[in-house]
């Protein structure tokens, strides 16, 4: 049965961002939170919403690093109580709702039956919000986003209608799903996602360099990692003071898994590594706890991102100077890049980086927010764009999405959505975001 919260409630600042991971939470205060335990409840949920004139606003697995299920006015419609997992052994099709965390839940449930889904890397993140921004999971350089592995979604529309979607039906709510993240208008009860096998055979190849070594390391990255075999995900990781270059083989044997990773042994300053991990078995199991280590529960997050289109002395200056000491930035490859289905996800670059600060203290959130944005704006010659899921609108607003897909979508809300029932994008000053780099235009 679900329960409706409301201000003023004993358990209403539970309701409000109890379940938010960033412990830098919002002010913005709903009208009220249901908590939903079935699906009839979403239904409902938007009805009320209606009824009441006021928006509707929706949280999966609360990971978002800017909140943005924290609307204010609005239903927000918190999914936290209704997880549920359905496999068809069938057609290999796993039927999940939202809140389903897909390291933590998804994977063991699909290891169970021989079948692996490429959820996001971070173990404890919901699948909802994941795979309306595209879904930037496991091997997304070799096996594409996330999305693109909808088979098809259950979603209640603005009008409390409960449809499927897919390629052959409600094509338009489907087209949108995959990609427009917070600006979709609709609540998705169910996704139905293509699996594949379990990998039979899991390497990882570690390198951990001293920071001095960044840009001859850097350099030789970035001018090899589109030869390496589609098998391996590459992600290079500054922490700690180290520049740590990973590989990751997902392969149907151990010998495929070591050839595929062997590339990652030629660069020119491997002599100066401080560790050398080669081509060593590996578990998800073992990624999902250094997962945790890196993004601790309990912290404030700042986040940015960007596409990027090369390397800069501002990259270097980027990983070499944070701020914190549990802070970090990941450079991501998705070279080469691969053309990607008709979806309203459209924006990538062969290079995607992204920076997480992580600290304890309120007084720092202005100060690292400025370094943080400072910073960003001195990768705006080789930033090509941002992505959704590391990106928080009301701090700073970049490219996200084609053009053309940026005005189709919005031709299909209007359609859809007319009164904007569906919260949207969350941006500083509660406008629709423009969509463009601002240093671009003229």
């Amino acid at each position: 049965m679900n329960k409706l919260v409301r201000p003023g409630d004993p358990d209403w600042e539970q309701a409000r961002v109890g379940r938010v991971f960033n412990a830098r939470r919002p002010s913005r205060e709903p009208a009220a939170v249901l908590l939903a335990t079935c699906e009839q409840d979403l239904v409902d949920g938007v009805d009320l919403a209606r009824a009441n004139g006021w928006k509707v606003s929706v949280r999966s697995g609360g990971h978002s690093w800017a909140a943005w299920s924290v609307r204010d006015d609005a239903l927000l419609i918190d999914l936290g109580g209704f997880r549920e997992m359905t496999y068809d052994p069938a057609t290999t099709i796993v039927s999940v709702t939202p809140s389903v965390k897909g390291g933590q839940e998804l994977r063991p449930f699909l290891a169970s039956h021989g079948r692996f889904f490429a959820g996001g890397h971070c173990p404890t993140v919901g699948v909802g919000g994941f795979l309306l921004q595209g879904g930037q999971g496991y091997h997304a350089r070799g096996w594409g986003w996330a999305a693109e592995q909808i088979a098809a979604i259950d979603v209640v529309t603005a009008d409390g209608e409960l449809v499927r979607a897919s390629e052959t039906e409600n094509s338009d709510l489907f087209w949108a799903a995959r990609g427009a993240g917070p600006g979709f208008f609709g609540l998705v009860t169910r996704f139905h996602l293509r699996t594949r096998p379990f990998p039979a055979a899991i390497a990882e190849t570690v390198h951990v360099y001293p920071l001095d070594a960044f840009d001859e390391v850097m350099t030789w990255l970035d001018g090899m990692h589109h030869t390496v075999s589609p098998d391996v995900e590459i992600v290079a990781v500054s922490a700690e003071g180290t520049l740590a270059v990973t590989g990751l083989a997902l392969c149907d044997t151990m010998p495929a898994a070591v050839e595929a990773l062997a590339p990652l042994e030629t660069c020119p300053a491997i002599g100066r590594a401080l560790v050398r991990r080669t081509a060593e078995p590996s578990s998800f199991e073992s990624h999902a706890e250094r997962q945790l280590a890196a993004n601790p529960e309990g912290y404030r997050y700042i986040v940015d991102n960007a596409w990027l289109t090369g390397l800069s002395p501002a990259v270097t200056e980027l990983f070499t100077t944070l701020p914190t000491a549990r802070s970090f930035v990941i450079w991501f490859s998705m070279a080469p890049l691969r053309e990607l289905p008709d979806m309203a996800f459209s924006m990538q670059s062969e290079v995607y980086c992204a920076t997480y600060l992580v600290y304890d203290d309120p007084a720092d959130d202005e100060p690292l927010r400025a370094w943080l944005t400072d910073r960003m704006t001195a990768l705006q010659p080789v930033t090509a764009g941002q992505y959704l899921g590391d990106s928080d609108f009301t701090a700073r607003q970049l490219r996200f999405m084609g053009d053309a897909q940026y005005r189709r979508l919005h031709e299909i809300r209007s359609r859809r959505d007319p009164e904007s029932l569906f919260a949207g994008y969350l941006t500083g000053d509660g406008g629709q975001p423009a969509n463009i780099n601002p240093w671009e235009t003229p």
